[in-house]
Order: structure tokens, then sequence, then C-alpha cells
């Protein structure tokens, strides 16, 4: 059966990502609208009434822009940590929602659907209880890793063994520095709390690199303070300078804001 990740959208200006482990099929994050992601998960043949659930990694806007009204359409399960749902719920960031469609995900604890295994761990950004998602079915296992101040043992120790990785390279310093962003806006993204460069998430991804990694698909791209040929270069160098080969020993490809990716499997 089948286990194979799609973004149907990557950058700062909307995420959502298609998982599907033989007959499951979830979505992690809409922050697009509900027109788009609809239209999305049909150029890849998906009925969005197949959508069994919503997790969410964090409450910013960027991720959640459709949730709520394609939950409402689909009649679809949204699952969120407990402080993740106050916030969202308090703030009435999703408008109405189905009492019975409110889950609540333990961090650090899997959930179990049959074969599939979902589990969310603690990761560094700026919002109330903020997660990355690992998947494992049948013996491998992707991971979702985006929206992360700094990699540190901890999280690197969750990412290793992954067989394909959807990565956060959010932005060049060097851009980012010399922009038109405000110095609070930058101070923010460079933060602990903020946002991974390209540089960091090349080293990290050198660094949990092994021979069963398939595929590397790098993410949430800034609009304004990376581009996607540089992001692929930095990570191709630190790939090389560790002898690693990329197109043989690794895909590596970067996802788009506006475009839908390809299907990656495992």
């Amino acid at each position: 059966m089948e286990f194979r990740l799609c973004a149907i959208a990557s950058g700062s200006s909307g995420n959502c990502t298609f998982i599907q482990a033989g007959m499951r099929k979830i979505l992690v994050d809409i922050g697009i609208s509900g027109k788009k992601v609809t239209e999305g998960l049909q150029l890849i043949d998906i009925d969005p009434e197949t959508i069994e659930g919503i997790f969410i990694t964090h409450e910013h806007i960027d991720h959640i822009r459709g949730v709520g009204i394609f939950s409402r359409k689909y009649d679809t399960p949204i699952y969120a940590t407990q402080k993740t749902w106050e916030k969202m719920l308090n703030e009435k960031m999703l408008g109405a929602v189905k009492e019975a469609n409110i889950k609540i995900l333990e961090k650090e604890t899997y959930l179990q659907l049959e074969e599939f295994q979902i589990f969310p761990y603690g990761i560094y950004h700026d919002a109330v209880d903020p997660v990355g998602y690992i998947f494992e079915y049948q013996g491998k296992k992707i991971t979702l890793a985006t929206d992360i101040g700094v990699v540190d043992e901890r999280i690197k120790t969750y990412l290793k063994g992954s067989n394909g990785i959807l990565l956060e390279f959010n932005h060049d310093v060097n851009m980012l520095e010399a922009g038109s962003y405000p110095f609070y806006l930058k101070k923010r993204i460079l933060s602990d709390v903020g946002h991974l460069n390209n540089e960091m998430a090349a080293q990290t991804l050198s660094e949990i690199y092994h021979a069963e990694m398939q595929w590397v698909v790098l993410g949430h791209l800034s609009k304004d303070n990376n581009v996607p040929d540089l992001a692929y270069l930095t990570a191709k160098q630190a790939l090389e300078e560790r002898n690693i080969r990329v197109g043989e020993d690794i895909i590596v490809s970067v996802a788009k804001r506006d475009t839908v990716s390809p299907i990656y499997k495992v």
C-alpha cells in the first residue's frame, strides 16, 4: 500500500500538505483558501470528502486560513493540541466548528489509525504550542519539520530515520538582513522561535541523512527573503560536502508557493 506526500502549497503565504498511508488520507494545515485546497486535491485525484482529518501545526494564519471552511464543507475532524485549540476557539480563528470535529492531540504521544501512526513533536516557534509531525506506516517514516526557529539535538533525534522529509528552508540570512522588512520582523524571523534559514536547514539535512532517506522537499520558503535556486544549491552543497550525491543518493526538490508539488512516495 502507498505511503506518500504532496505539498498542496508551501511558503510564507500559505501551507497545506497531503499525506496518504494506504487508504488513510489526511491534511496537515490548510493555510490557503478552501477553494484552492479542493482544487489542489482534485489535481492529484483525491476526493476532498475522503480526507479523514486536518492536523494543525500551529495557529498562525498561513497554516489555518482554510481549516474552518474545509471542515464545515466536508465534515472533517480537526486535530490540534489543547493549548492550540483554546487559542483558536477563544479568538474565533476558525469560525463555527462542530464539537464532534474538535479532536485533542497529545504532544509527544502517538495517535494510532490502524497501521498509520502520527506523532506530534514540540518545536520552537512563536506560537502557543507548535508541533511538527512524524508519520509512520509499514516500517517507513515521513517527517514534517517547518516553522522551526532552531534545531537542537532533541529535534534532530526526531528527524533522524526519515525516509522522506519536508524541511523548512525559510530564508537566506543575507537577503533578510538587506531586505525591506522592519527591524522587529527581521529580529523575530532570525530568533530561536522564528524560522529556519537555508544554512541551518542544509546543515541539519546533511547531519540526519542516511542511506534509506529517499527524498527531501525544501519547504516554507519566504517570498521576499529566499529564492528556490538558492535554497536548492545550499542544500546540495551541504550534502555534497559529505559525499552525498544529489540525484543519486537522495532526491532534493523545492516546494512551490502556488503550484501543487509532485507526489513523493516512500
